[in-house]
């Protein structure tokens, strides 16, 4: 069986020593960008190697011309992934401490490259952990495979294409951050509040029960009917921040069968770059 969306501990718990079974760390912290690095070398999932958003999973930044975390390019991505195991015969598992919002970023870029066999661990590792599953310590690493990157273009939205989409009555555009962000309140990561003219607040947060697993399938979907009204969903795009947590909606929305939504990679830290862009609280 191949796992697209999501997968669950138990199901994972089985696969541990499987070569052709993938796992990776993606916990991150903001605030603190090296706090997680140590916080896997204390305590993993056995065999997990390590991803680091800022090193991994992210480009340069371009002053005044990206967002916070541009995506990295394609070469770079695929020697990456190489470097961690994972060709077209590999199940890759992605995890967090977050709900799945860092672990979906690496998500969508697997599928973006072409590797659809790519699932978050519903519920994580703090799930994993109070389960009392098997963890290790100190850094783990998987013998190279060759992957081939085979991109997936209509997966993402440029900012060319939100300037000239976002008034289409034929298309939404969500932002997956906080309300209160969405709103202009509590900015405390970007320089400017406030969020594109046109977009609907969708905050990814949502998609989670209290113990941080997803919601039943059956709310999920409810959610997203009432959000898209209609909508097809290769006609929405999702963005956050900076193109990270924007990714775990489209997980959500992937997971209940609902299609393919696009990415704005590079957010409203993009998108604020340029001081023509308008902006709306």
């Amino acid at each position: 069986m191949t796992y697209t969306t999501l997968i669950s501990t138990a199901e994972l718990a089985q696969h541990l020593a499987d070569p052709n079974w993938a796992m990776i760390d993606c916990r991150f912290a903001l605030a603190d960008p090296e706090r997680s690095r140590r916080d896997y070398t204390q305590a993993h999932i056995a065999g997990a190697v390590y991803a680091h958003l800022n090193e991994d999973l992210a480009g340069p930044i371009v002053p005044g011309v990206t967002g916070r975390h541009p995506l990295p390019a394609i070469d770079f991505a695929a020697d990456k992934f190489s470097e961690w195991g994972i060709d077209d015969r590999v199940q890759v598992v992605v995890y967090d401490d977050a709900g799945g919002a860092f672990a979906a970023r690496l998500w969508w870029m697997l599928r973006w490259l072409g590797h659809e066999a790519v699932a978050v661990l519903d519920g994580g590792w703090p799930k994993w952990k109070s389960e009392g599953r098997e963890t290790r310590e100190g850094m783990a690493f998987r013998p190279s495979r060759r992957f081939v990157p085979r991109p997936r273009p209509e997966l993402l939205s440029t900012t060319e294409e939100i300037e000239s989409k976002r008034q289409d009555a034929g298309c939404k555009l969500f932002d997956s951050r906080t309300a209160e962000r969405y709103r202009g309140e509590n900015e405390t990561i970007d320089p400017i509040a406030g969020h594109i003219p046109g977009a609907i607040s969708a905050p990814y947060p949502d998609n989670l029960r209290p113990d941080g697993t997803f919601r039943s399938d059956e709310e999920l979907r409810l959610r997203f009917a009432v959000l898209l009204r209609g909508t097809p969903a290769d006609h929405t795009t999702f963005y956050c921040g900076s193109g990270v947590t924007a990714a775990q909606n489209i997980l959500a929305l992937k997971h209940v069968g609902l299609g393919d939504a696009k990415l704005y990679a590079g957010s409203w830290s993009e998108w604020i770059a340029d001081p023509r862009h308008p902006i709306e609280k």
